[in-house]
């Protein structure tokens, strides 16, 4: 059937299959989603043109990373940059390979790849190629926070050529399926990393609490997952009666010494990314989108938001490089902002949201925590993490969390938390039985605290009463479920609905290695994980 475009790497894409018509469920029009297919295809071709003979500059890992990520759901709408981005990786190819321009007998090994062959491609080989094509996606996202800050890794740079390079051939299940799991094995490496940056540049988040107050006067909303942008936003806004707040995965930032440091920077607006048309309408703010999250925005707030970095839409200010953010302030300041304090909700009327439980803090209370399950006053660790979305069946996670018992503790990250962080669960073992750890990149800080808990009761993590029940939506969820498989972690759950682009074989084979399943009901789940 011809199609007008196909994509299926969001968990709400179409039908559950794939989103085939003039335009995506997330907003992207078929053109963007082949300018997109066409810069995956661009950043193929490059894979072959950078190998272990070609001197590589930083240039060629910077687009690398720059593409991947300017192909992440809800990042670019703009045909124009995307265009912009392939024809740099273009003009890199030529530099790697300057003969191949003028050669008589062109071997087509440097060409971009065509994705229509991967998308028609047989479903296992289609489902295997999909899993490291969105991993690396959403590890590149990663790449990119750290490399803002200066940080890079070369086995990491390494991978992204040699993933992209395994999905332009013609390989079997056998050669693809090692990838797969590497792909989750450099994406921990990436987290860490970022994990390394983020904490050496703005200090070990502590625990804190954020109201949901927005005072009057001007102010901004700052929305996304870069630290570095809310950094430079608050230097240029302090002193001129600009107030800050954060949204969606920027919560986490009020954890981070040198930025809590302002005083300028009062709260949090608004929950999760999917809820920003209705509670960006009548904003009386600018709105500045750093990372992915962007939905497109209605006629009636357009002129109110800004882009900045990889993510772009036509039609709002696009913030450069050079990081000026004075049109974002004097729009602020045209707007004026409420004219009296606002006070705000979450979904469950809490007026206040704690975050900074980051490992470095939960570590810190290791003999604590072990005391209170060797006293039998904490029974089970429950990790209720991930992306949020619209699709129907997420209030699960807000059931799921009201339900466990009194005598389990919570951990959270990424926006998924917006469901239920606003709720008081109270304490056990003088500790928050809630305890928020961050951003999805975070993970990481999960995933040592396991090892911890691991390591002092002597066991394996697949041992300790510790379950995962994880919510999904984009491809940094890929990348983090693949680094969970990687280390070879068991029975995690996953909802509300399995990805599309897992074919049965490539599921089973989860299943049978792995007890991956689908969430169910929160009573049965619990009583399944408890059991």
């Amino acid at each position: 059937m011809e199609q007008n475009m196909f994509c299926f790497q969001c968990e709400q894409t179409a039908g559950c299959t794939g989103c085939t018509g003039a335009k995506g469920v997330c907003g992207k029009t078929a053109d963007t989603a082949r300018l997109q297919d066409e810069l995956t295809g661009a950043l193929i071709g490059l894979s072959h043109a950078a190998d272990e003979n070609t001197p590589l500059a930083e240039t060629t890992w910077k687009l690398m990373v720059e593409g991947l990520f300017a192909t992440l759901t809800n990042v670019s709408f703009d045909d124009k940059a995307i265009a912009e981005i392939t024809d740099r990786i273009h003009q890199e190819k030529a530099r790697l390979r300057p003969d191949c321009g003028g050669c008589a007998s062109p071997c087509g090994h440097n060409d971009d790849y065509d994705m229509k062959l991967l998308w028609n491609a047989q479903e296992d080989i289609r489902s295997l190629k999909s899993l490291i094509l969105f991993g690396i996606r959403g590890m590149a996202a990663y790449a990119y926070h750290a490399m803002t800050l200066g940080y890079t890794d070369t086995e990491v740079n390494e991978f992204f050529a040699k993933a992209l390079f395994a999905l332009g051939e013609d390989w079997d299940m056998d050669l693809l399926l090692p990838i797969v799991m590497e792909t989750g094995k450099y994406n921990l490496s990436c987290m860490e990393l970022l994990d390394r940056a983020n904490t050496a540049t703005y200090g070990t988040p502590a625990p804190v609490t954020v109201p949901l107050t927005v005072e009057k006067g001007p102010f901004i909303v700052i929305t996304g997952h870069d630290l570095h942008d809310l950094k430079l936003l608050l230097e240029q806004t302090e002193g001129k009666g600009i107030n800050i707040y954060t949204h969606g995965e920027m919560l986490p930032c009020h954890a981070y010494p040198e930025l809590k440091k302002y005083s300028h920077l009062k709260g949090n607006f608004g929950t999760a990314w999917q809820n920003q048309q209705k509670e960006f309408a009548e904003l009386p703010a600018p709105v500045l989108f750093t990372t992915n999250c962007l939905m497109p925005p209605k006629p009636s707030y357009m002129d109110r938001v800004f882009t900045t970095g990889t993510v772009t839409f036509p039609g709002t200010v696009h913030i450069n490089e050079e990081k000026d953010f004075t049109p974002v302030i004097q729009r602020a300041l045209e707007l004026g902002g409420y004219q009296e304090d606002q006070h705000f909700t979450g979904i469950n009327g809490g007026t206040s949201v704690t975050t900074g439980f980051s490992h470095g803090t939960i570590l810190g209370v290791a003999d604590q925590v072990i005391d209170a399950v060797k006293a039998g006053a904490i029974r089970h660790f429950f990790l209720v993490a991930g992306c949020d979305g619209a699709r129907s069946g997420r209030n699960y996670y807000t059931d799921f969390v009201k339900q466990s018992p009194s005598d389990s503790v919570i951990l959270t990250l990424a926006c998924g938390k917006y469901r239920f962080n606003d709720l008081d669960l109270g304490t056990i073992g003088g500790l928050p039985r809630l305890m928020d750890m961050g951003q999805c990149n975070d993970a990481y800080g999960a995933i040592k605290v396991a090892g911890a808990l691991a390591e002092a009761f002597g066991c394996g993590v697949n041992e300790l009463p510790l379950s995962m029940v994880l919510s999904w939506y984009e491809q940094k969820a890929v990348s983090i479920l693949l680094t969970l498989l990687h280390l070879g972690i068991k029975n995690i759950r996953l909802g509300p609905t399995l990805p599309a682009f897992l074919s049965q074989n490539v599921l089973n084979y989860l299943v049978k290695n792995f007890g991956i399943a689908a969430i169910t009901t929160p009573e049965e789940d619990l009583k399944t994980l408890l059991g």
